[in-house]
């Protein structure tokens, strides 16, 4: 839609109105106007000092402090860093393998899809069965790193166990999940503690 312009006696009459009003609030001041933002200057890259240049040596290592790869930490140490939901006595001797676990799974070789339903279905039937320990076989996983760009982590089973043990229907009955012993596979296996069945 056009705006059409105010014609000669539209004006006229518009005029005669807006000098018979009175202000509403004469004391208050005249709102100004926003005033635009000043554009900001931009200031000219910092050249290195001569003191700097003057110290530099042809040869020298630079010392650029690289951060390395972002990764997530290890799944260890994620589980090192995690609360002790156990006795701090029975948690002691799990870590230090003096626990003997009551009952195994070995899912080493074993496919994402195969390995998920068989570690749900052995915890549930150990906790069924009032087991309190149990180990979880995984394997530390090949190394397949092909040089690309984006970092890849071996071991997929190594990584997805512990998740898979924190993710319901397990979550209710997994209370503590470590790294095994050296005794009992070491990286490559994990003790999963169970709640007492109810």
């Amino acid at each position: 839609m056009t705006r059409r312009r105010l014609s000669e006696e539209e004006v006229e009459l518009w005029k005669k109105v807006a000098d018979t009003t009175e202000k509403m609030h004469p004391t208050k001041p005249r709102a100004e106007l926003p005033k635009p933002k000043p554009k900001p200057v931009k200031k000219p890259k910092a050249h290195q000092s001569e003191a700097d240049l003057q110290m530099f040596q042809v040869g020298a290592k630079a010392n650029i402090k690289g951060s390395g790869h972002n990764l997530a930490p290890l799944v260890g140490d994620a589980l090192r860093r995690d609360p002790v939901q156990m006795d701090a006595k029975q948690f002691g001797k799990m870590k230090r393998g003096k626990l003997v676990p009551e009952g195994r799974i070995d899912l080493h070789g074993m496919t994402m899809d195969k390995a998920h339903p068989a570690l749900i279905g052995f915890v549930q039937r150990a906790h069924s069965q009032g087991k309190r320990l149990v180990l979880v076989i995984t394997g530390k996983g090949k190394h397949r790193d092909d040089g690309g760009p984006i970092p890849v982590r071996f071991g997929v089973l190594k990584h997805n166990v512990p998740q898979w043990l924190k993710m319901a229907p397990l979550n209710h009955i997994v209370m503590q999940v470590q790294e095994a012993h050296i005794s009992h596979g070491g990286s490559g296996a994990y003790y999963v503690y169970l709640r007492r069945g109810r």
